[in-house]
């Protein structure tokens, strides 16, 4: 592994610095040096999100830009290279990827004038008197389940909610299809009962 003073050394700096230059730094992260990463990252933050906040005007959106910029940086570093200066290419990375993001606003329809009260005349089902009434047939649920005798839970569970075939359940628990069938349907019985207010 590379190490950071061997690669600042290996990329020209601005006389009188004892800072490694941005290039070194992606340089020795491409060599398998996060805390390079982290430098760079700190340099570059501020301005950057800050340029993308003025050019979108949009805080989530910007956060999520400034995320895939800075994936794009991680995905790179291997065959990253000093062509450019690091600040350079880093807006280059951005420039494109707000390019993309205008591109496809194009391509996108308007939201209709009457978005708000379109939204509005949705009905909310997530009610707390619904959420209550759901929270209570589990618990039922729950309850009735673990009044099965083992063998028609085991089937139950086996069926429903991993979606097994009665041949599959029979090869797991080592009883015959028919055995199986039967179970199944005693304990799909008793939940109905149970279940029935």
């Amino acid at each position: 592994m590379l190490n950071l003073r061997a690669v600042s050394d290996a990329v020209a700096q601005p006389a009188g610095t004892t800072e490694p230059s941005d290039e070194a730094l992606m340089l020795a992260y491409g060599a398998g040096e996060a805390a390079a990463f982290e430098r760079l990252y700190a340099r570059h933050r501020q301005r950057l999100y800050r340029f993308l906040l003025r050019e979108l005007r949009d805080t989530a959106l910007a956060d999520e830009i400034y995320q895939d910029i800075w994936q794009r940086v991680i995905a790179a570093r291997s065959g990253w290279r000093p062509d450019a200066t690091f600040a350079t290419w880093l807006y280059r990375i951005a420039r494109n990827r707000l390019a993309d993001h205008w591109r496809a606003a194009r391509h996108r329809p308007p939201a209709p004038l009457d978005a708000d009260a379109r939204l509005a005349r949705v009905p909310d089902d997530d009610t707390p008197e619904r959420r209550l009434a759901a929270e209570q047939r589990n618990t039922g649920l729950q309850l009735a389940l673990e009044a099965l005798p083992p063998e028609q839970r085991e089937v139950v569970l086996l069926r429903l909610e991993q979606e097994l075939t009665l041949e599959e359940i029979g090869a797991i628990t080592g009883a015959g299809r028919e055995t199986v069938k039967s179970r199944l349907r005693y304990a799909m019985d008793k939940l109905r009962a149970a279940m029935t207010p």
